[in-house]
């Protein structure tokens, strides 16, 4: 599903950028109909995980990565390459249980993503019967989180054992070269101008991560509507100043 490119920035977004060129050496690839998802050693392992199924090592797997990263995205690729139901934690109920019995009963696959274990879990006998019958049928479950296993609090102990004992696949902190495509993705999508300098300027003056890159550029964004002034070095600086 991947496809190997060497992503030329200033020849996908025009004049946007202006020489130097900003090339970054990316695996691009078309999200099966959501935005485009640029992959990087920070996330490597996650889309082999999608890009693997249903070839997984076992029938549950548990997503892990920071607020930003991308899980849900994720999720949603592998939703519609699975045919599987898209649930939170919190709205899993035994009737999501009985629907996913019923249907593995007809000889069909119940595959579910079940999403921000983190937030909490609404009905634990439910989801600890939903992991029990996926093993049993053989069908897939995709779980997502922030937290990883052993940091979510869960009362019942037979699925906290249960939790705990999933294969984790992490989405890491992000590299420099996500960070630069990040920003400058989120500059274009304001329509916003930005130069290879300034992304270089603000990276190492920003919180190096997925939700940073959206901070910075969210109020460098409200601060140039406000003033109604370009966004040059000094101004730029003077906002990430203020806001440190």
């Amino acid at each position: 599903m991947t496809k190997k490119n060497e992503v030329d920035l200033q020849a996908a977004h025009g004049s946007a950028l202006s020489s130097p060129q900003l090339t970054l050496d990316f695996q691009h690839r078309p999200a099966l109909g959501l935005e485009d998802f640029f992959v990087s050693n920070s996330n490597r392992a996650a889309i082999e995980l999608i890009d693997q199924w249903p070839n997984w090592p076992g029938p549950c797997m548990f997503l892990q990565g920071p607020v930003g990263s991308g899980k849900s995205h994720l999720a949603h690729v592998w939703q519609m390459a699975s045919g599987a139901k898209f649930l939170k934690a919190v709205d899993f109920t035994s009737d999501d249980l009985t629907s996913a019995n019923q249907t593995s009963s007809d000889d069909q696959l119940p595959s579910m993503v079940v999403e921000d274990l983190d937030e909490g879990i609404r009905d634990e006998h439910a989801l600890f019967h939903l992991i029990n019958l996926a093993k049993e049928k053989e069908f897939h479950l995709l779980f997502t989180s922030v937290s990883g296993p052993g940091q979510i609090h869960i009362e019942l102990p037979d699925l906290r054992s249960r939790i705990r004992a999933l294969a984790v696949v992490s989405i890491n902190a992000p590299d420099d070269m996500l960070l630069r495509f990040m920003l400058l993705k989120q500059f274009e999508d304001r329509q916003l101008e930005v130069t290879p300098q300034l992304i270089e300027y603000i990276l190492p003056r920003m919180e190096r991560s997925f939700e940073g890159v959206g901070l910075a550029v969210e109020m460098i964004d409200k601060a140039a509507l406000a003033t109604g002034r370009k966004l040059t070095r000094q101004f730029v600086g003077e906002i990430l100043r203020a806001n440190s």
